[in-house]
């Protein structure tokens, strides 16, 4: 059993090195998003410029006020519902939330609007072209669950601040797919070239660099 962290560890790097299948779009690179670092795992970030606003304008009826005048960014990030709703911080975390992590759990997608972002955010930048970023917000998109008129439909749980909400989601959460592993899926579908498999925040930081980098 002492091993088993050590092989997660490797193959979590071997994930991150080996790179998916993608299809190079060799048109200009005009769009711009950044994967933003958190304890555990990263967050995508896309600008809220029109497109964006267009693609997710049903969740401002549920409350993300994504036409909020002050509003810059949009912050996405998938997981599972139990720890991702009820860890707001690591004294938060419980053992249920953190098992339920590992065997498998319901997702959730949680989206919050933000303002202008600190120089010193621990953020990476990509450039998109204008058909890679329109397909990233159509699989972010996808990854919702949403009712019989094609809604998102709500978690039912409380966000971690006034901006925030939590979305019920597609897929099931577990040690091998996780909310890092959702950011590489996305990215390489949108076209980006990316490791193959990336669960944890240095997957994603070793793919972007060998990958992504500018």
């Amino acid at each position: 059993m002492a091993l088993v962290p050590a092989l997660y560890l490797m193959a979590a790097i071997y994930g991150a090195i080996i790179p998916g299948s993608a299809v190079p779009d060799t048109s200009e690179k005009t769009r711009s998003i950044l994967l933003v670092s958190g304890p555990i795992h990263y967050d995508l970030v896309l600008p809220l410029d029109d497109m964006t606003q267009k693609h997710f304008a049903p969740l401002t009826a549920q409350g993300i006020r994504l036409d909020h005048p002050a509003a810059q960014w949009l912050v996405i990030g998938w997981g599972a519902q139990h720890f991702y709703t009820q860890t707001r911080a690591s004294t938060d975390l419980g053992l249920y939330a953190l098992w339920r992590g590992v065997v498998g759990d319901s997702s959730v997608l949680r989206f919050d609007t933000a303002g202008a972002l600190p120089h010193d955010l621990d953020a990476r930048r990509l450039a998109l072209t204008d058909r890679e970023y329109a397909t990233l917000l159509a699989e972010v998109w996808d990854s919702l669950s949403t009712d019989a008129d094609g809604q998102p439909i709500t978690a039912n749980v409380d966000g971690f601040n006034q901006t925030d909400g939590f979305f019920a989601a597609k897929g099931r959460f577990n040690i091998l797919r996780t909310c890092n592993v959702w950011i590489g899926d996305k990215l390489r579908a949108a076209g980006l070239r990316f490791g193959v498999w990336t669960p944890m925040p240095l997957s994603v930081s070793l793919s972007f660099d060998l990958y992504q980098a500018e």
